[in-house]
């Protein structure tokens, strides 16, 4: 009985809502206002709980506000009565002017739901001295339109930070690092923390701890753009990897130095090396073998296990390929196996089966080079002996055996 009184409360206060646009909408209006009530592509997963008898109260008590918020930005009824907890207004006159200004920037009325469900007092901000200098400053940076709203949508707190003491100071540190806006935005779509975080904190001391150690500007600037959460973490936990990594035998002048530090960064990361680990040596490779293949290609500790174990069977027990050796080019196991490695070894052991190569082949020497390269090398070169050669590559004919 409890919960269908609930039930009955809920749907009361969404009949009280939809009677209220009815009432204030003028005829014109009405099929506009009625196409807007359609439920929103919102996900509630983290709303807190709307209890029923608040909901009500709140409604009652901020009527124009939960109204407005569904009816022009697309709320639902429990996410517009949580969000009138934080913003109330009794004049549409300041939030049409930030709708339209969101809109005008190019915002689909999804994006503009989930903003203002994630940060409601944005309706309130002065559209054309707060809002609209911060639109400007990020697509001066290089954001494109698609690129804008979409970073915005998905944390909107971007639009509540001072654009003079926040946004703009710290995009003249990553300038200073960085050199171009190009890598600026790239962070920035990793990670929006990048602005919102004072780099003084963490992001200032540990690229120094970096200069230190000899690791030149490019690789900074690779870290950083790709990786920014890994010079992001607490200055501790920072040099406490950099130092691991170092001991590991990594040479700081070289690319593989940061990225060896991106592969070791966050618990997430280093669960994945951990498990990288327990795969590689099910194949017979020593711990030495894996750091061996971990200081010639750092990534190789952060494939899934399902592409490590396909790539290594395939070139173990297809290819006959000794399995410690695939520890000195950890890259192969980097390339597709359906567009790259089955169709060039297929062609391999055709070539091989005829006796037009010798056995002694590199997995590198067949897999690493160019498409262009490769096919003149391993393909045309051999046509006339092997018409179906180039079928076999393209996928058109499978060999028995193959």
């Amino acid at each position: 009985m409890a919960i269908s009184r609930n039930f009955q409360i809920l749907r009361l206060d969404y009949l009280s809502v939809s009677s209220v646009l009815f009432l204030s909408t003028k005829p014109a209006q009405l099929k506009n206002t009625q196409s807007q009530l359609k439920p929103a592509l919102v996900s509630l997963q983290n709303e807190t709980s709307v209890k029923p008898i608040s909901s009500r109260t709140t409604f009652k008590q901020h009527p124009f506000t939960v109204t407005y918020l569904i009816s022009s930005c697309g709320l639902s009824l429990e996410s517009a009565i949580s969000a009138s907890e934080k913003v109330r207004f009794q004049s549409p006159e300041r939030p049409d002017l930030v709708l339209a200004l969101l809109r005008n920037y190019g915002f689909s009325r999804t994006q503009i739901s989930n903003l203002i469900r994630k940060r409601p007092v944005l309706l309130l901000s002065n559209p054309h001295s707060t809002l609209l200098p911060k639109l400007e400053f990020f697509q001066s940076i290089g954001l494109s339109s698609s690129d804008l709203a979409r970073t915005l949508s998905a944390d909107p707190t971007l639009l509540i930070r001072s654009l003079e003491n926040q946004l703009i100071p710290t995009y003249e540190f990553l300038k200073s690092v960085l050199l171009s806006n190009e890598k600026i935005v790239s962070a920035l779509k990793r990670t929006t923390w990048i602005l919102l975080e004072d780099p003084s904190k963490n992001l200032m001391p540990n690229i120094a701890y970096l200069r230190e150690l000899g690791v030149p500007q490019n690789c900074i600037s690779l870290l950083l753009t790709h990786f920014p959460e890994a010079v992001m973490q607490k200055q501790e936990d920072f040099c406490g990897i950099v130092r691991e990594v170092k001991e590991m035998g990594f040479e700081p002048r070289k690319t593989t130095f940061v990225l060896a530090v991106h592969a070791l960064s966050g618990k997430g990361n280093k669960l994945i090396w951990d498990k990288c680990f327990e795969v590689y040596k099910r194949w017979g490779w020593s711990k030495e073998d894996i750091l061996t293949a971990f200081r010639k290609h750092p990534h190789s500790m952060m494939l899934s296990e399902k592409k490590i174990m396909t790539s290594m069977d395939y070139f173990v027990n297809k290819m006959g390929w000794p399995s410690r050796a695939i520890a000195q080019r950890p890259v192969v196991l980097f390339f597709s196996l359906e567009r790259r490695i089955i169709p060039r070894c297929s062609v391999f052991r055709i070539l091989l089966s005829e006796g037009l190569v010798k056995d002694d082949f590199s997995l590198t020497t067949v897999l690493l080079p160019v498409e262009k390269r490769f096919l003149e090398r391993f393909v045309i070169k051999y046509l006339e002996e092997v018409p179906e050669l180039l079928s076999v590559y393209q996928g058109k004919v499978k060999l028995e055996g193959l």
